[in-house]
């Protein structure tokens, strides 16, 4: 059975674009979601870890310093590992880099990491909308920065008018073809567009709350079987999202979560054909995937945000039903258009399909996955 495995989301953007209100945002609307932050501030007194201290669930302050100069993959390893242990039970870590940080080399540690019970949940570049030319002139970074985002938030929206801002959506578009740009104030975004929401709040209050002091204590202490286990698996069902969500009042654009469920097995090499051309503003894709292939007939769990794209392969519980249940979200998707596709992708004649063809969805399966196949 594959390990539950936890989002580490990279919260970026230079100084002032409002990646802490961001934070503070998702900690206050999580609506039970236990979210792990890793703290990252530029200088020696932690403003940004002050602000959010009393509300995380389990927090790593790190200062004086870039996370990305501070600690190498090792060390930052030793930090997840703090929050992804099974007794924290924690939904998402969200990693909150320094408005100076390199956020390549954070996805480039998050990827390399050893830890089996994270996954890379994707990076949220954070830009300043008032104060966005003079950003990029004095930060000529910027753009590359935005370039390889997941998703950019265009925050302090109220800021500028009609006119500015459609012209700087434009140009952030421009700059990450294919990518949603949200437009907002006071990072006011929905949750569900970057993670899961957690199963609810917790009515045991060792488990709810977790102190700084607890986190660094030798976590071997802390495995009370009544506080979690390898095999806790809170999330909701990945059908559950409403067809779509907007937040009255906010600035951002409206996001979607379009459904698609089959009965058919789907054909491997067409699906991934789908999911190696998807279409711009699509941001995650999660659910789960049947195929009728042989020795590939397990449960694929799929997981994708942004351009990253992982399979979980583990077999199919006693009694569950085979097929696919799938949850698309984005800003400004065809909902149409992408059931059509794929429904393309059904099988309707399972000779079709062989294992040569699973040999795409096979590349993302991690290599220290190990399945059992049927």
């Amino acid at each position: 059975m594959a390990t539950q495995q936890i989002p580490v989301v990279v919260l970026a953007g230079f100084l002032g674009s409002g990646k802490t209100t961001l934070l503070n945002h998702l900690l206050g609307t999580g609506d039970g979601t236990r979210i792990g932050a890793i703290v990252n501030d530029f200088g020696s007194i932690e403003i940004d870890a002050m602000t959010v201290a009393g509300q995380v669930d389990s927090m790593v302050s790190l200062g004086n310093g870039c996370l990305c100069c501070a600690v190498d993959t090792s060390e930052l390893d030793t930090y997840l590992e703090r929050l992804a242990r099974p007794a924290a039970r924690i939904d998402v870590i969200v990693i909150e880099a320094s408005g100076l940080a390199e956020p390549q080399e954070l996805i480039r540690m998050i990827l390399a990491s050893d830890n089996d019970r994270i996954v890379y949940g994707g990076l949220i570049e954070v830009v300043d909308a008032a104060e966005f030319e003079d950003t990029r002139n004095r930060h000529p970074a910027l753009d590359r920065h935005v370039g390889i985002a997941d998703i950019v938030v265009l925050n302090k929206a109220d800021r500028i008018g009609d006119a500015a801002r459609k012209h700087l959506m434009n140009t952030l578009v421009d700059l990450a073809p294919g990518r949603p740009v949200i437009s907002t104030a006071y990072g006011r975004v929905d949750p569900e567009l970057f993670f899961d929401r957690g199963p609810g709040e917790d009515h045991d209050a060792a488990v709810r709350q977790l102190s700084f002091e607890d986190l660094l204590r030798d976590t071997a202490a802390d495995m009370d079987p009544a506080h979690g286990s390898d095999d806790h698996c809170d999330h909701p069902d990945p059908c559950g999202l409403p067809d779509h969500a907007h937040h009255a009042g906010h600035l951002h654009a409206a996001y979607q979560s379009v459904e698609f469920t089959s009965a058919e097995p789907l054909h491997p090499r067409r699906l991934m054909d789908f999911l190696d051309s998807r279409p711009a503003g699509l941001y995650r894709i999660k659910g789960f995937v049947h195929f009728d292939v042989p020795e590939n007939r397990q449960k694929f769990t799929v997981h994708a945000v942004g351009d990253f794209l992982r399979f979980y392969p583990a077999p199919w519980p006693k009694g569950e039903e085979r097929c696919t249940q799938l949850v698309m979200i984005g800003s400004g998707i065809d909902a149409p258009a992408l059931r059509k596709e794929l429904d393309n992708c059904r099988e309707s004649a399972p000779s079709d399909a062989d294992q040569n063809s699973m040999w795409g969805v096979l590349r993302y399966v991690a290599a220290r996955e190990e399945s059992d196949n049927e």
